[in-house]
């Protein structure tokens, strides 16, 4: 596997499914996306590498439609999103949270490989985390306001 730097699109599984995700139909975007966090969130096992870069690829685009979110800039990202069309994703910020959770776990090769290269510290990947998670609730606050 190639990986040209540490950036959710940057290495070979995670282009290989970006170019696979602007080649689908725009009605089955949504479904793919949900598949790549879905194969890495449920993995019990081993969470093999070509698994977990679309994974982190799929949290990436979510994280990228929501307040906060980096917009989607790297020319290895699908094609569509690069040209401003999005897809609706509302309903997957939490799955992309467990997705990057098993990524980073004990039995990824994702995290081996890394772990490897000598990185211990994942800010990319924090910083994903943290958008898709939402702002913390304050003390005394609600979801529609103040206690």
């Amino acid at each position: 596997m190639g990986t040209w730097d540490d950036g959710p699109f940057d290495n070979d599984s995670a282009a290989d499914w970006c170019g696979d995700l602007h080649d689908a139909d725009p009605s089955a975007r949504a479904a793919m996306v949900r598949a790549a966090l879905t194969t890495a969130a449920l993995n019990t096992g081993y969470l093999d590498l070509d698994d977990a870069a679309p994974a982190i690829a799929a949290a990436a685009i979510v994280a990228s439609q929501m307040p906060g979110g980096d917009p989607i800039t790297s020319p290895y990202a699908p094609d569509f999103l690069l040209a401003g069309e999005s897809v609706d994703l509302a309903d997957l910020p939490q799955l992309a949270v467990e997705a990057l959770d098993r990524v980073l776990g004990d039995d990824s090769e994702w995290r081996s490989l890394w772990g490897e290269a000598g990185v211990s510290e994942f800010p990319q990947i924090d910083k994903l985390r943290a958008v898709l998670s939402g702002p913390p609730e304050l003390p005394g606050q609600t979801l529609y306001g103040t206690a």
